[in-house]
């Protein structure tokens, strides 16, 4: 409790931080915040002409298919490798001011989320020109699996932030690791497509159920099952807790290997 609360007298830094980033993630750029938009879209429409065209998926709407799994992707693996970077990004402030550590990953892993809301207005501006179509009652469900999408990052870069302050190569690894992550999780085929003897494992994954239930509510148009949703929210905050304890062991040491 006493953490959360010195966390909140630290919101305006928070809130600082996340502004700061947002500002300075196309800066100079000539279509600047504009890139928010285009990023998703060039890929789409790269991975519908792949999946689509020559590698024949055979889903109906494979670009809504996609498009709905692939915006929270790149929310979560932008958290899981920029957030690593955070307290190394940030050594000088580490080693000179005193503030809560924590205050680095969340504020960069608020920014992806927000960037994040802003390319679901592509999503659903898509949903609009092509007469797709959504379920409203399904829709609802919708902020409470980014919140636990959120949780479920936020707690990963805890723990890979305060790692890479101790093993530099860990940054390398997660831009791996993540490409690896991206095609074992049910972003470009449909759970169904993993056979049955390694289904236990597939469901494993923590963005499986996350991914499972944004593709519900937006492609498929209905409430996720109760039972997705709740695997998704205790892998959320299993992961936050854990990577609250991690973060506060490490965070110790900071500054004497910055």
């Amino acid at each position: 409790m006493e953490r959360i609360k010195e966390l909140y007298a630290y919101r305006e830094m928070l809130i600082s931080l996340v502004r700061k980033d947002l500002r300075g993630r196309y800066k100079a750029s000539v279509l600047g915040f504009l890139w928010t938009f285009i990023n998703p879209l060039l890929q789409l429409i790269v991975y519908t002409i792949v999946f689509s065209v020559i590698m024949r998926a055979g889903i109906k709407d494979f670009y809504m298919f996609l498009f709905v799994a692939l915006v929270p992707w790149i929310f979560f693996s932008s958290s899981l490798t920029g957030g690593a970077t955070t307290i190394i990004n940030n050594g000088d402030m580490v080693k000179k001011i005193y503030f809560p550590r924590l205050v680095l990953p969340m504020a960069y892993v608020t920014s992806c989320f927000v960037n994040m809301l802003f390319c679901f207005i592509v999503i659903f501006a898509v949903i609009i020109v092509t007469g797709f179509g959504v379920n409203f009652t399904a829709l609802l469900c919708l902020p409470l699996i980014m919140i636990i999408e959120y949780i479920l990052a936020l707690g990963i870069s805890f723990i890979t932030s305060a790692c890479t302050v101790y093993l530099r190569d860990l940054e390398h690894i997660l831009g791996i690791a993540t490409m690896a992550w991206m095609y074992l999780s049910p972003i470009m085929y449909p759970a169904s497509f993993v056979p049955d003897k390694y289904q236990a494992l597939f469901n494993l994954n923590p963005m499986t159920p996350v991914i499972t239930a944004y593709r519900d509510i937006l492609y498929y148009k209905t409430v996720p099952h109760f039972q997705t949703l709740l695997s998704s929210a205790i892998i959320g905050v299993v992961s936050v807790i854990v990577g609250y304890f991690v973060f506060e062991k490490l965070q110790k040491g900071f500054a004497e290997e910055m």
